[in-house]
């Protein structure tokens, strides 16, 4: 058997970008001859295996035909006489489609390095049309790829998906899996833009009621999960609706529905006194949650503020044992570390306008 470098880490490669996983293909081999050399296999529709030591894919070489509507009507046929050059016909890009041999050789069938130099994304062949997690891969290596074109061959094939309604076939699972990813690509815009340049964006995310226009991408999935809803204006209920279609992760939903209920407040927390700041503070659960209130602060444009993180320290460090301490059991305790918290962050806010540290508006 022959093994061949394949895929991403060969495009990265020529592109001097750093490699992210490699994955392999093996001509010649059956799946008794990968098990006998010790690898362990994990596919489930074909034969793909786990190298015993380096833990990288190694996949048999393979073709496939559509058998039904959607990316999981395919029926694959791997065998020891599957060429290489029928393997990499079956997939997507030109770039995606080229390997290495173990002396560094490159076989390119499909002129994946000519694309890569004209900075172009052209499908292989037209099966593009027939996986519909195709269209949104190839959005999301436009994000990552930013000063990449999209062939006008390809972009026709994309229109033609939509039009048949193939993209309809996609789960919501698998469209936030893809939409996760490009939102954490360079330029995010640049996903939305080709979704809506095929018309697969109104199919995929009606919720959004035009192409979202993102600043240049920063922060975890959270806080550019949450921008991107804020940038839409979104109502906070039909970001819990969007959030419960794609099955959108708790950490991120959470983040966003609260960007899109205290924004203003947010951005407006350098002209608020000691008792706003300690009421938006405890709306944002920030005492308890500082990791998320600075990451609210990143969504709203806020993280330039000095009196929200200063409130936020002093109300924290306000010792509430001490203060319940000194008050009979019930209603009273609550109100007393309110008063007592205002109290420390009306102090702190003082302190540093006495500094010349903080903004001149009242204190309380």
């Amino acid at each position: 058997m022959i093994v061949f470098e394949v895929g991403g880490a060969v495009r990265d490669a020529l592109l001097g970008r750093p490699p992210g996983d490699r994955d392999w293909v093996v001509v010649g081999a059956t799946p008794q001859q990968m098990l006998d050399a010790g690898f362990r296999p994990v596919g489930r529709d074909f034969p793909v295996f786990l190298h015993p030591q380096t833990g990288e894919e190694y996949a048999l070489a393979r073709t496939e035909r559509k058998s039904a509507p959607g990316y999981h009507g395919f029926v694959f046929q791997a065998a020891p006489d599957v060429t290489l050059e029928q393997d990499l016909a079956r997939r997507d890009l030109t770039i995606n489609a080229m390997a290495r041999e173990a002396d560094g050789t490159l076989i390119d069938p499909c002129g994946g390095q000519r694309d890569l130099d004209a900075r172009v994304l052209r499908h292989v062949s037209p099966a593009f049309v027939e996986d519909p997690v195709r269209l949104l891969r190839l959005a999301r290596l436009a994000a990552r790829f930013d000063d990449f074109t999209v062939a006008p061959e390809t972009e026709a094939l994309l229109a033609q998906m939509v039009a048949s309604g193939e993209v309809d076939a996609l789960v919501p699972e698998r469209v936030w899996q893809e939409l996760s990813r490009g939102l954490m690509e360079a330029r995010p815009a640049r996903m939305f833009e080709v979704l809506d340049g095929c018309g697969a964006l109104r199919r995929l995310l009606p919720e959004l009621n035009q192409r979202p226009v993102l600043p240049p991408a920063d922060g975890p999935l959270t806080v550019r999960w949450a921008g991107l809803l804020l940038a839409q204006g979104l109502v906070p209920a039909a970001a819990r609706a969007l959030a419960d279609r794609l099955r959108v992760p708790s950490a991120c939903r959470e983040l966003a529905e609260l960007a899109l209920q205290t924004a203003p407040q947010v951005r407006a927390g350098d002209r608020l006194d000691a008792d706003a700041l300690v009421a938006l503070l405890m709306r944002c659960d920030a005492l308890r949650r500082p990791e998320r209130f600075a990451e609210l602060l990143q969504v709203c444009g806020a993280t330039h503020q000095q009196r929200l993180p200063l409130a936020l320290a002093a109300a924290r460090a306000m010792d509430t044992a001490a203060v319940a301490a000194g008050q009979p059991p019930g209603p009273a305790v609550g109100a007393a570390i309110l008063a007592a918290r205002v109290a420390a962050v009306a102090a702190a806010l003082q302190a540093a306008l006495e500094g010349g540290k903080g903004p001149g508006l009242p204190v309380r």
